[in-house]
């Protein structure tokens, strides 16, 4: 069956003649009360745009910005964030996103119609019916953090594999002890899905063994604007078929087998998240997306997972000064954890797959150096969201260990079936004790002492590599010197920096700047800065670099 490019058309909101001549010149705020669904219309004179009132960072509901004396942006309740419904772009950060807009109709008698615009669901196309699964014929095994083993009937496939070393420098660190064969059962996999470029989800430690043993292992990426591996050459792992495919195609890969990749509605340049299909029965894995194929997914899937933790961001733990008291942090990243339950299980509730599991926030701070972090970071307890999704529906949650497998077709027949989950042995290994932190660090201090680092120009020849221009700001960054050297010197996103806690950071107007963020964690080159040429022209130069000597 082709795919339909059929079109559908929702209507959303529907206001009385008297409604639409009592709306006043500004901004308008509606609820639906058959949905519980909110709207903002703006009106200028005879003009209207309409949205939905959903901030597109991660769904907080917008209020009127008391700020704004000339009554044409809202703010955020979540994170502050400020849209000018009379442009339907962010105001705050600037320059960021733009605000998907509704359709506004009048009807006959001079009511008012919103409607969307609803373009067909690409997991519909050639659409199956579920067959009846036979008992140990889909399973799926915990590794550990985002990696789950999954057995597709004769076929294996492979999420994140995060098994060994850091992420983010070396601020991460699993927690999780994974299953000693966890190499074996990589080397088994048909295919490996990694969603993103991400440390905890694309892991070079650990390709490179998997690398070591089978470099040939098919391991499929979506097309993002910044690829998943653009620094595979320089990680110096030898994997010879990576392949990179587009967004909300089904990808066949026997009669029974198919997947399909979607794109971040908040960060498309980079994050993605997959639906896997075994005859007919839907598992979605949103990963880390904020706001998972803009909010448009499959509903009654056979099986969910989503990251449920929090706090993988610097924000606020490596802040001082001004607000960024420790009775202010620990107020905030309270608040801030509970959103995100409340987020999540809403999403759940509306999603109603028939078993959801937790999972892609399993790591700690745990080098002895980063134990204000560890300490200052609460992260979300996956019993705590597990409990709170069964308050408002009837799904299945599990809770995740390493070792641990979920039969699906048991659990989708019988949930109380004792054996519809297997935990690993009594006696297995759960948390990390330990971890190997030095062959990790000896890589980051190996960069303090380079050559480059003995001449002061490298600032200037790394910013202007950078592209660094046109910003009307001044940057203060205090930072692990073997993080940060090992960073310019390789020419990595700044993700190592912030993600990964190596900063400590002052805001003096105490202002998120997006565009500056947004530079060093998605613009920066796909090629490293040509250090060799910087020091060949140093030696004939001096101090005094030339035109031709930019790295660029």
């Amino acid at each position: 069956m082709e795919q339909s490019t059929e079109q559908t058309t929702e209507i959303l909101l529907c206001l009385s003649p008297v409604e639409v001549a009592n709306l006043k010149e500004g901004i308008n705020f509606f609820r639906n009360k058959s949905t519980g669904k909110d709207y903002i219309l703006y009106k200028s004179k005879s003009r209207l745009r309409a949205c939905k009132n959903v901030c597109k960072h991660q769904g907080g509901l917008f209020i009127k910005d008391i700020e704004d004396l000339a009554g044409r942006s809202v703010r955020c309740t979540k994170h502050n964030w400020k849209l000018d419904v009379s442009t339907m772009k962010y105001i705050n950060p600037p320059e960021s996103f733009c605000q998907d807009e509704l359709v506004v109709e009048m009807d006959e008698n001079n009511g008012l119609l919103l409607l969307e615009l609803n373009p067909p669901n690409p997991w519909d196309s050639e659409p199956r019916s579920p067959e009846e699964l036979d008992f140990g014929e889909v399973q799926i095994t915990y590794l550990t953090h985002a990696c789950m083993d999954l057995k597709l009937g004769d076929k294996r496939m492979v999420f994140d594999p995060w098994l060994i070393g850091p992420a983010f420098a070396r601020g991460w660190w699993l927690l999780h002890e994974p299953p000693s064969d966890w190499l074996e059962r990589l080397c088994q996999a048909d295919l490996i899905y990694i969603s993103h470029l991400h440390s905890d989800h694309l892991s070079y430690p650990t390709l490179k063994k998997l690398a070591g043993r089978r470099p040939d292992i098919p391991i499929y990426v979506g097309n993002t604007e910044r690829p998943v591996f653009w620094n595979l050459n320089q990680s110096g792992v030898q994997l010879t078929n990576i392949n990179v495919v587009p967004f909300g195609i089904w990808q066949q890969v026997d009669k029974n087998l198919r997947f399909m990749i979607l794109m971040d509605g908040v960060h498309p340049e980079m994050d993605t998240c997959i639906i896997v299909e075994y005859k007919g029965h839907k598992i979605l894995n949103t990963v880390d997306c904020t706001r998972p194929n803009g909010g448009r997914l499959p509903t009654k899937v056979a099986l969910m997972m989503s990251d449920f933790a929090g706090g993988a961001s610097g924000f606020p733990m490596t802040f001082s000064g001004g607000k960024f008291t420790e009775e202010w942090k620990a107020q905030f990243i309270k608040t801030e954890r509970k959103k995100l339950l409340n987020y999540k299980a809403q999403l759940v509730k509306n999603l109603q797959p028939r078993i959801y599991c937790p999972f892609a926030g399993y790591f700690v701070e745990s080098h002895p150096s980063d134990k204000y972090i560890k300490e200052t970071n609460t992260k979300n307890d996956p019993n705590e969201l597990n409990n709170l999704i069964k308050k408002n529906s009837d799904v299945i949650t599990w809770t995740p260990r390493p070792g641990a497998t979920l039969d699906l077709g048991r659990m989708l027949k019988d949930p109380t079936d004792s054996k519809g989950i297997i935990e690993p042995p009594e006696g297995t290994k759960i948390y990390k004790d330990s971890w190997d932190f030095e062959p990790y660090l000896e890589i980051l201090n190996a960069a303090v002492g380079d050559e480059i680092f003995l001449h002061s120009s490298w600032i200037k020849e790394y910013f202007t590599w950078a592209g660094f221009k046109d910003y009307n700001l001044v940057v203060r960054i205090r930072s692990r010197v073997d993080v940060i050297r090992h960073v310019v010197k390789n020419g990595l996103l700044w993700d190592e920096l912030y993600i990964g806690f190596q900063t400590r950071l002052q805001r003096d107007p105490d202002i998120y700047h997006h565009l500056f963020w947004n530079h060093f964690q998605i613009k920066l080159p796909l090629t490293p800065p040509n250090w060799r040429s910087f020091l060949t022209c140093y030696e004939q130069n001096g101090p005094g670099i030339s035109q031709e000597c930019k790295t660029t």
